[in-house]
């Protein structure tokens, strides 16, 4: 039987309410990665609820159902095994902690749509700009080859005696 070619992959944010959820709704999108990736959320202090312009977002405008996305800690996924970490904003890759298998990361530093202090764009479209700006990288992502990304997939632990 054949290995499950997938690659894992855990984003992590601050929150865990906005960029990572976006990010892993959008990687698990068939339509995006044609099934190459399974993807995970995560924050390093997580809100506690998804904020409610990524779930109106994700389902307005890239036709995803993100109703049952909550915001988690990163303690959730401290035990599972996954092919690469992507952090998505400096906060979280400063205090990112060690995970099994020792995954590849990488940080996006996405900006934090709240924090955008440009006066005359409304909310929602800072928003929708931050979900852009994710869905390009996941863009690229997925261009990869599956062959040059297989360097990425960790190996299992060793089974102890």
């Amino acid at each position: 039987m054949a290995a499950d070619p997938t690659q894992r992959v855990l984003f992590i944010s601050t929150g865990n309410a906005v960029r990572s959820i976006f990010a892993e709704y959008l990687l698990n999108n068939n339509k995006i990665s044609k099934g190459r990736f399974k993807a995970f959320s995560a924050g390093s202090q997580p809100t506690g609820t998804v904020d409610p312009y990524a779930i109106e977002i994700l389902r307005e405008h890239y036709k995803i159902n993100a109703s049952r996305a909550r915001s988690k800690s990163w303690d959730e996924f401290r035990n599972t095994q996954v092919d690469m970490v992507i952090t998505v904003c400096d906060r979280a890759r400063e205090s990112c902690p060690l995970f099994p298998g020792q995954p590849e990361i990488a940080n996006w530093n996405i900006p934090n749509p709240h924090d955008d202090d440009r006066p005359n764009v409304d909310l929602l479209n800072k928003f929708k700009g931050v979900a852009q700006q994710i869905q390009t990288r996941i863009q690229l992502l997925c261009s990869f080859p599956p062959e040059k990304l297989a360097h990425l997939r960790t190996k299992p632990a060793a089974k102890r005696r």
